[in-house]
């Protein structure tokens, strides 16, 4: 039994992040329900965000949506028509075009990265704080569990008490 206190103090230490001075078990779990664990992880991070961090979602926001994709095909195309049938600057093989979409991929590719590596934290973050949420949960149900036992077993208590006295109630009435 006293593993399995140490065991809920730990957690519950682990879920605080604070050194806990008490081995009471009910002041351990009174002080788990009085403790908010939740966090809003998207507002927590949307506050750390740099201008450059928000240039980041907005480009890869932009660069991922179908009117870009459309509206680039559509540029590239007119690139070709106007340098392949109205004599334009760039001929055919379009070294040029080969140059800006090697640039617009050599600087796009990064940027995109960066905030993939935003979200992947958010997302860490965000199974950290559920992580915590579920061993709070647990430990609640194992005590609401134990609780019930307990009253079971009192209400079998009484039971017998019960039938005890219609026994010997029984006995006096004859």
């Amino acid at each position: 039994m006293n593993d399995d206190k140490l065991r809920k103090k730990n957690i519950v230490k682990q879920l605080l992040n604070e050194d806990l001075k008490t081995d009471d078990e009910t002041e351990l779990i009174e002080m788990l329900f009085d403790e908010p664990l939740a966090i809003d992880t998207d507002k927590l991070e949307d506050e750390k965000r740099n201008f450059g961090d928000k240039l980041a979602d907005a480009v890869t926001k932009t660069a991922g949506s179908w009117p870009f994709i459309i509206s680039f095909v559509l540029f590239l195309f007119f690139w070709m028509f106007l340098n392949e049938y109205l004599n334009g600057f760039d001929a055919y093989p379009f070294i040029l075009l080969n140059l800006v979409l090697s640039c617009i991929a050599a600087l796009q590719a990064p940027i995109i990265m960066m905030s993939q590596n935003r979200e992947a934290k958010k997302d860490s973050l965000r199974s950290k704080n559920d992580y915590r949420i579920d061993l709070k949960s647990e430990l609640i149900l194992e005590v609401l569990h134990e609780q019930m036992l307990q009253i079971t077993k009192n209400q079998e208590n009484i039971l017998q008490l019960l039938k005890k006295n219609h026994k010997s109630l029984k006995n006096r009435q004859k």
